[in-house]
């Protein structure tokens, strides 16, 4: 049977809306459907248990610490100390310690030979400070000055190091040339000499909370070496 004109529009049109709506199903199945309103897509995170749920993701490992970097003339004790101390505190860097330490070193003689008590309380401990503080008194009454200065530093060496609960203390043996001079009021020397330096060794032990966000460690203890 023949269709009029105006039913093969009809039926032409039909045809197409319907190809059109098969199109848009197939495109939707293929590439998704675009919602304004939801949210863009969070990038997929990598979980240790990935594997244990059928997935090929990889699993994200924390990656390791590099080996422990330790001074070759350790002793046992001090070596297993450092250990501990670094398994509680992942920045601790013994060479890096090493080389705080003898800025300490010569920053707190400085400090002291001077008479500066407020660059003292930046750098040891509260007993540490009173005994200099007294010192600096005495030395102040007496109308006596230091005319010293740190000629070297020959040799440091860790002695020790210990983890107490939630604290670090590392002992420190410091080989090294002054220069020291004691004078008096009218700035005469009565003490020491300007030319020859004296061989000295000092045995410091510094301490730091290993929960503290402050870096610095403190002078707690001082004491010569033969």
């Amino acid at each position: 049977m023949k269709l009029a004109p105006r039913e093969a529009e009809l039926v032409e049109i039909v045809v197409l809306a319907l190809l059109a709506g098969f199109i848009a199903l197939r495109l939707i199945a293929v590439l998704g459907r675009h919602d304004e309103s939801s949210e863009p897509a969070q990038p997929m995170m990598r979980r240790a248990d990935a594997a244990s749920e059928g997935s090929n993701v990889v699993p994200l490992v924390q990656a390791e610490r590099p080996p422990l970097s330790l001074p070759d003339n350790l002793n046992d004790t001090a070596r297993g100390g450092l250990e501990e101390i670094a398994e509680a505190d992942p920045y601790f860097d013994p060479p890096a310690f090493i080389e705080g330490a003898q800025a300490a070193y010569r920053m707190v003689l400085e400090a002291f030979w001077s008479g500066d008590k407020d660059a003292l309380k930046e750098l040891v401990s509260d007993d540490i400070y009173d005994d200099f503080s007294a010192a600096i008194d005495a030395r102040s009454a007496d109308e006596m000055s230091y005319d010293n200065r740190l000629v070297s530093i020959h040799d440091v060496e860790i002695l020790g190091a210990e983890r107490r609960g939630h604290m670090a203390e590392v002992t420190v043996r410091f080989d090294a040339e002054l220069i020291t001079v004691t004078r008096d009021a009218n700035g005469a020397v009565i003490d020491g000499s300007e030319d020859e330096a004296a061989q000295t060794h000092d045995v410091w032990t510094f301490s730091r909370h290993l929960g503290s966000d402050d870096p610095a460690w403190l002078l707690i203890e001082t004491d010569g070496a033969d």
